[in-house]
């Protein structure tokens, strides 16, 4: 991600100071700083004539898009993502749209096309125009993860990352507890009596996802063996040629599958290995797609609140560019659907 000639991209220039660079100096959030800027009666006195004599003695200048929004002069908020079909990711921005509907603030959509540094820097370059309004970065992929590294700190934003976030931004970031949910899933299929549980891992932004994390916790806390993980792209037929690897191996009971579109390209595979589901091999998926109940048999899958984590998105970017306090996220923590995709083993 190199800037281009003209402009830094992602790095501050010396002389346009940054609202972080007033809240450092103050010694206060750059949230504060924002609420002083917006005239928000949430600032103590002492501390608004605090952060106004810093402005004043760095010489900032706010930044126009978050100023723009918020007052209304610009009505939008502008979502850059990699995939706009992927459940995941298309729920997201169901709940992202939803919220701000309700808000009367328009939605667009940058989509950049990978991490590479010269389409990173065109997505910087599209949101970094006050236009773009506000922004929120689906951040669950490398190629989100750049941009959301890459933003300027004046473009306002928040990120929906995997669980943990990105452990070098410093950007509001909301995510589901995939993690925990993902030791449930593998729990249960112990506690089923399986002797381990095999792992068909998508992508991830950081290489061992939350979702492996969690996997991985459990099979090693129950003294379990650790099965090598079986890396996969966001396409079926990747999933499938693993679940063919897997089907082979008669060792193989339990799998855990990085979501619900994995979960059924390896159904596929074990079908026609002659493996029955879940006599032979108990498969869990992540996600719960609307038609993971309809499926034979019917997929024993993690829900996961992809359209309340875009709302709280939404929610935490409006509060950002106004000052006002970021209301609590209200998500409905991941939980482990059982239905019939999975069993105890068959006895040798």
């Amino acid at each position: 991600m190199r800037p281009s000639p003209d402009r830094q991209v992602g790095r501050r220039r010396e002389s346009a100071p940054s609202i972080r660079d007033v809240a450092a100096a103050a010694g206060v959030s750059y949230q504060t700083v924002s609420r002083v800027l917006n005239d928000s009666p949430k600032v103590s006195p002492d501390t608004r004539q605090l952060v106004l004599d810093v402005i004043g003695r760095l010489d900032y200048r706010p930044n126009r898009a978050a100023r723009a929004l918020s007052s209304g002069r610009a009505k939008a908020v502008t979502v850059v993502t990699a995939d706009t079909t992927l459940y995941g990711y298309a729920s997201t921005l169901r709940g992202i749209e939803e919220a701000a509907r309700t808000q009367g603030l328009a939605v667009g959509v940058r989509v950049v096309e990978s991490d590479l540094p010269i389409d990173v820097r065109h997505a910087i370059d599209y949101v970094s125009d006050p236009s773009a309004g506000s922004v929120i970065v689906v951040a669950f992929d490398a190629p989100g993860a750049g941009v959301l590294r890459a933003l300027p700190d004046g473009v306002p934003a928040v990120a929906a990352t995997e669980a943990g976030g990105l452990a070098d931004s410093t950007r509001t970031m909301l995510y589901l507890d995939e993690r925990q949910a993902a030791a449930e899933a593998t729990r249960h299929l112990l506690d089923l009596g399986h002797r381990t549980v095999h792992h068909v891992a998508i992508p991830s932004e950081t290489g061992t996802s939350a979702r492996q994390a969690g996997w991985r916790d459990v099979l090693e806390t129950a003294g379990a063996p650790v099965p090598p993980v079986e890396p996969v792209g966001w396409d079926p037929h990747s999933a499938y040629l693993a679940g063919r690897e897997l089907a082979a191996d008669p060792a193989v009971t339990a799998i855990l599958c990085g979501n619900d579109d994995t979960a059924l390209a390896v159904r596929r595979a074990l079908y026609e290995a002659g493996r029955d589901v879940p006599g032979d091999v108990s498969v869990v998926g992540f996600d719960d797609v609307p038609g993971a109940a309809y499926w034979t048999p019917a997929l024993t899958t993690v829900r996961m609140d992809f359209v309340g984590l875009g709302r709280a998105c939404l929610a935490a970017v409006v509060a950002e560019v106004t000052g006002r306090e970021r209301p609590e996220p209200e998500l409905a923590a991941p939980r482990l659907v059982v239905r019939e995709s999975t069993a105890p083993p068959r006895r040798r």
